[in-house]
């Protein structure tokens, strides 16, 4: 890392070095326009020195809701979450087991919604009665209700009656739904639509619009282990035959659910936040010992260009913590959907909010949110003694970059400008970049109290930054 502690002939002995490290096989030229590039797997780095890839943590928050309506119960789950205009909404399913018969006693889709993701109400509906009542929050019954997966479809092409769109299973495969409003939802095929995989999970489709397309992932058994299968589709009712996604050398591991995304923010990378189930393990807690249920639970991160090719992160991404409610087997299980909401700052800063199960089976199962950065998935670190990212050789679109970033009191960010060999571009050095401390998710960089970069867009380079104590989260050109 530079900063002014160092003397100046270490940031040009540092450059030099840039080029020796980068000078042979130069990776081919990414095109990143002005997308934003976050660093939850290795696609843009072409190095690190002195600096590593950081996983980061939610934050465990309030309880959003108890499930304890007569139309919910200990076994309410397979939660989704998303931003509807001024509105937050949620579906999850309304379930409860009854210990005594090893059974539920039945499974509908409820829903609730919020203005700022911390306080939600359930509306009552008059839509479907329960136990001699329609004062309820059930938007569905019946075949698909274990696991209804609604989604707002942003296809251009969408008609208007079907601008809510779900998917839900049974035994033979999965169904399309669909919906004007996402609260009077209709069958859009008596048949499936699809029908290679294990469907008794949170399974789930949406409109991919970097691609064009919509795409969907599920449940899968591989070698009698939970694995995640995907397909695609243009019309949200013939999919392309299913593919198993590819982990690589990563070993086999129970994914339960999934919970994919992409990523808002930069919408060309898939997310997934699949509940990692341990069923070899018992249970660290039982509140009902006599029935001696195995396993645990936890959640992880993986990411993906295509989705089909994945990086999944083994360290957990949410870890059961100290709740011992959530060291019971099938708690941990992180929502589909990630919502950009208020921070309790002083400001007012964008957060990103999610929320995961505990007490999952017993009374009362509940659902608590989880607070993490913006971006704030993986960031480059360095300690104090410094560190560097030097990116693959690419190409943008813009007049100037903008970085999260944090850092210590002492800590500092600088930038350069490389050209493909990894030499300083004149006027972008590390030594030209005024020195970067605090913490902002989207600082303009200046190279001599100079921002514009518009002159390079369209040109073969590489972005060089120095850390000393600090995390840098993501980049983009604009």
């Amino acid at each position: 890392m530079i900063d002014k502690l160092l003397a100046p002939c270490f940031v040009y002995l540092l450059a030099i070095f840039t080029v020796v490290a980068v000078g042979a096989a130069a990776p081919p030229v990414v095109e990143i326009g002005s997308r934003r590039e976050l660093f939850v797997d290795e696609f843009i780095i072409d190095t690190l020195q002195g600096a590593q890839l950081r996983l980061h943590h939610p934050i465990p928050r309030e309880v959003a809701i108890t499930y304890d309506a007569p139309n919910e119960g200990n076994t309410s789950s397979y939660v989704r979450v998303f931003a509807d205009g001024d509105r937050f909404r949620m579906y999850y399913r309304g379930s409860h087991y009854n210990w005594q018969t090893g059974k539920d006693t039945h499974e509908v889709t409820c829903y609730a919604e919020s203005t700022d993701a911390i306080h939600w109400t359930r509306p009552e509906l008059d839509l479907f009665e329960f136990n001699g009542s329609r004062q309820n929050n059930i938007v569905w019954t019946g075949s698909g209700a274990h696991n209804f997966a609604p989604f707002k479809d942003a296809n251009p092409a969408c008609k208007a009656d079907a601008r809510y769109k779900a998917v839900g299973s049974d035994a033979k495969g999965l169904y399309p739904f669909g919906s004007p409003d996402g609260i009077h939802w209709r069958l859009l095929s008596e048949k499936p639509v699809i029908t290679e995989g294990r469907f008794d999970s949170q399974n789930l489709a949406f409109w991919d619009a970097v691609r064009g397309r919509y795409v969907d992932f599920h449940r899968a058994f591989i070698n009698q282990v939970r694995a995640i299968r995907t397909s695609t589709s243009n019309d949200f009712l013939h999919w392309s035959a299913t593919r198993v996604i590819d982990l690589g050398a990563a070993e086999p591991q129970h994914l339960y659910t999934n919970a994919t995304i992409a990523y808002e923010r930069a919408p060309h990378i898939f997310l997934s936040f699949p509940k990692r189930f341990v069923p070899s393990r018992e249970a660290a807690y039982q509140p009902r010992p006599e029935h001696d249920f195995p396993g645990v639970s936890d959640g992880v991160l993986m990411a993906s260009r295509d989705g089909i090719k994945w990086k999944r992160w083994d360290e957990a991404f949410l870890r059961p913590g100290q709740n011992v409610h959530r060291w019971w087997q099938r708690n941990n299980e992180i929502t589909w959907g990630l919502l950009t909401t208020a921070s309790d700052l002083p400001d007012r800063r964008p957060e990103l909010s999610l929320y995961a199960t505990e007490n999952y089976y017993n009374n009362p199962c509940r659902l608590r949110r989880f607070t993490l950065r913006v971006d704030g998935f993986v960031s480059v670190n360095s300690p104090y003694k410094g560190g560097q990212l030097i990116t693959v050789p690419l190409r943008f679109r813009g007049n100037e970059l903008e970085i999260n970033y944090a850092t210590s009191a002492v800590g500092s960010v600088r930038c350069a400008l490389l050209d493909e060999s990894g030499a300083p571009l004149a006027g972008y050095a590390l030594e030209d970049c005024e020195e970067i401390y605090g913490d902002q998710l989207e600082h303009v960089v200046r190279w001599k109290g100079v921002a514009d970069v518009g002159a390079l867009a369209g040109k073969t380079l590489r972005l060089q930054v120095a850390l000393r104590d600090a995390d840098l989260y993501s980049f983009r050109f604009r």
